[in-house]
């Protein structure tokens, strides 16, 4: 259903070291990066979209986080959304929500959100049982 995502970002350097380090706990590969445009891009192993991508507004104007805006990454089990949200605050993210189960939204929903440096809210999750539940 999704092609891609474009995310504004103000600095390319330091967007791209927060997510380099957010997209290596998920396990997705680097599709490509061009810091004199810049904009830079990744996707999961094996799979040409959707895409993830960073990068000035195409515009010109300065990139600024939207109200009420969000991505939601999804991780692979539940230690990668706690690496996931570690490396994020380790890199200059803030938390809008530690890693823990939502119950609100079904029994296994397991999520943590934050703000990257630029403001910018995401979520990633995980909506399996733990493997010691699975069956």
């Amino acid at each position: 259903m999704i092609s891609h995502v474009f995310v504004g970002i103000t600095d390319f350097q330091r967007a791209f070291r927060f997510y380099s380090a957010l997209m290596q706990e998920l396990d997705l590969q680097l599709k490509f990066c061009d810091a004199g445009k810049p904009w830079a891009a990744w996707m999961a192993a094996g799979h040409a979209r959707p895409l993830f991508i960073i990068g000035a507004p195409y515009d010109g104007a300065g990139a600024a986080a939207g109200n009420g805006q969000m991505v939601a990454l999804l991780a692979p089990d539940r230690a990668a959304v706690d690496n996931a949200h570690a490396a994020a605050l380790r890199h200059g993210g803030s938390c809008e929500g530690p890693p823990g189960l939502r119950l609100e939204y079904h029994p296994h929903y397991y999520g943590a959100y934050f703000r990257d440096p630029d403001g910018n809210k995401i979520c990633v999750c995980c909506h399996d049982a733990p493997a010691s539940q699975a069956g």
